[in-house]
């Protein structure tokens, strides 16, 4: 009986090790992947979002990326919905409204 516990107990912490390095991989993977779609366009999707909220503090609703232009939906303290455009590649406001 003594011998099963100690398979057991074996087979538990076997597969929290498995669990966590398939974890460690797909966030790995996730990363590069993101991390490499970034790398044309200059600046990332963080770096967007701070440039936007120096504009207008609040919080963010949504974040599109498209024709090198991240299109930020910032939800201010004071419930106004502000949109600004940045220029993906060297991160300067196109336009805020």
């Amino acid at each position: 009986m003594k011998r099963l516990q100690e398979i057991l107990v074996i087979v538990i912490l076997m597969t929290g090790l498995i669990t966590q390095t398939m974890a460690s991989w797909q966030n790995n993977a996730a990363n590069y992947y993101r991390t490499s779609s970034n790398s044309q366009t200059g600046i990332t999707e963080q770096q967007a979002i701070t440039i936007a909220q120096r504009h207008f503090n609040g919080r963010v609703l949504a974040i599109n990326h498209s024709d090198n232009t991240y299109r930020i939906k910032i939800l201010s303290k004071q419930g106004t919905v502000h949109i600004i455009l940045i220029n993906a590649t060297d991160g300067s406001v196109l336009s805020t409204h």
